[in-house]
C-alpha cells in the first residue's frame, strides 16, 4: 500500500515515473541520473540530478518534469539541484535499463570508458536481430549520447547509447 511507504520511498516511487524525454522507455532513475534525495520532511524535497551530458538540452525539461511529478504525488515544495559533484557514466544505468534500451531499438553501451574512443563504437550488436555484422555509420546520432550504426544482416539502422 502506498500509504505504508516512507517519505523517501514515496519520493523514489514518484521519480521512477519521470521518463527521459528523449528515450521514453527509461525513467531518470533507470538512467542513474538521480544521485540523491533530501527530504527532511514532506514539506520540502530536494532532488539532486546528474545530467548525462553537461550541455544536455533537456535539463530544464527534466527539472520541470520532476517537480510536476512530485507535486502530483503530494510534495508541494520540491526543487531540483543539478549535481555537479558527481559525474554521470553509463555504469550508473540499471541493468534493466540496458534491456529496455535494446527492446526500444537502441544498442546498450558496451563498456565504460574514460573517454569515448572510436573502438568503443565498433562491434556493436544489432538490437533488432542480435547480429554483430554491423557498421558504424556516424559517431554522432540524434543526440550527443548516441552513435549511428547499420546492420548488414537485417538491413536496419540503429542508434547506440555511447559508453561513457
Amino acid at each position: 500500500m502506498i500509504s505504508d511507504l516512507t517519505v523517501d520511498e514515496k519520493i523514489w516511487s514518484a521519480l521512477n515515473e519521470v521518463q527521459d524525454p528523449e528515450i521514453p522507455v527509461l525513467s531518470l532513475v533507470d538512467l542513474g541520473m538521480i544521485s540523491k534525495v533530501d527530504a527532511s520532511d514532506e514539506s520540502s524535497v530536494k532532488v539532486y540530478m546528474t545530467p548525462t551530458f553537461t550541455g544536455c538540452p533537456a535539463i530544464n525539461i527534466m527539472k520541470t518534469m520532476i517537480v510536476l511529478k512530485l507535486l502530483e504525488h503530494g510534495f508541494e515544495n520540491a526543487s531540483v539541484i543539478i549535481d555537479t559533484e558527481n559525474i554521470w557514466s553509463t555504469e550508473k544505468m540499471l541493468d534493466s535499463a540496458k534491456i529496455k534500451l535494446e527492446k526500444f531499438g537502441i544498442a546498450a553501451p558496451n563498456k565504460k570508458s574514460c573517454m569515448v574512443e572510436m573502438s568503443d563504437l565498433k562491434d556493436v550488436p544489432c538490437p533488432h536481430c542480435g547480429s554483430e555484422n554491423t557498421t558504424l555509420k556516424s559517431p554522432f546520432g540524434s543526440t550527443l549520447c548516441r552513435a549511428m550504426h547499420y546492420c548488414n544482416n537485417c538491413k536496419q539502422s540503429f542508434e547506440q547509447f555511447k559508453p561513457i
